[in-house]
């Protein structure tokens, strides 16, 4: 990424076109029960960032991801999600649509999207590949407002999957990990989001620190 989207609030015509600040200005501009471009915009923004580079990763916006609730076929959609060079779901994102819908919790999305990843990983592994399946997988997630992102780290074991696909309650507990960062104006954090360098710099180091985990 280049360095002058670290450097500048505002971007001449020669920088990256992503980080423009025209860009994440239109970002922030939701429009009441209209989709917005916060999916685009976390696409390019991991693109941008490597998450592609090498053949080590490929981007899919508004993927349908099949799975099974109390025994019936269902489907989770991502807004934007990353399949890893073995063709494995690694990391989910879901936007925090509350434009469209005050009522809206992305959490319960995020995790269903992470169980879906879960079982889809597995049927590529044994149907596909004919790899052993995962007994327990990590699926990373990032909850998008605008462009501030919070991290979530959600281990999925068979153990939750198949209780799920039963609709039955697992007998082990699951705990999810989060990271929300915070910038130096935290009852702001949203409505500022990239758009303040600071901000950006805090964000885009986090996002840095995510790759690694995702990209194998």
């Amino acid at each position: 990424m280049a360095n002058h989207a670290l450097t500048s609030e505002k971007f001449g015509a020669n920088d990256i076109e992503l980080m423009h600040y025209a860009y994440i200005s239109h970002v922030h501009t939701r429009v009441l029960d209209e989709e917005s471009t916060v999916a685009d915009f976390t696409r390019d923004l991991l693109k941008a960032m490597g998450y592609t580079k090498r053949d080590s990763g490929t981007l899919r916006t508004h993927r349908e991801i099949p799975m099974y609730i109390c025994m019936e076929r269902r489907s989770a959609i991502t807004d934007v999600c990353l399949l890893n060079a073995g063709n494995e779901i690694t990391l989910v994102v879901q936007e925090h649509k509350w434009h469209i819908d005050d009522t809206n919790e992305p959490e319960p999305q995020l995790v269903a999207e992470a169980i879906a990843a879960f079982a889809y990983n597995n049927f590529i592994r044994e149907v596909v590949v004919g790899r052993p399946i995962h007994d327990q997988q990590t699926i990373y997630g990032i909850i998008m407002n605008a462009t501030a992102p919070a991290f979530y780290k959600i281990p999925v074991s068979k153990e939750l999957a198949d209780a799920v696909r039963r609709g039955e309650y697992p007998d082990s507990r699951t705990k999810v990990m989060t990271h929300i960062p915070q910038g130096p104006r935290p009852s702001r954090r949203s409505n500022e989001g990239m758009l303040k360098l600071d901000n950006r710099r805090i964000f885009i180091a986090c996002f840095e620190a995510l790759k690694a985990l995702v990209l194998w």
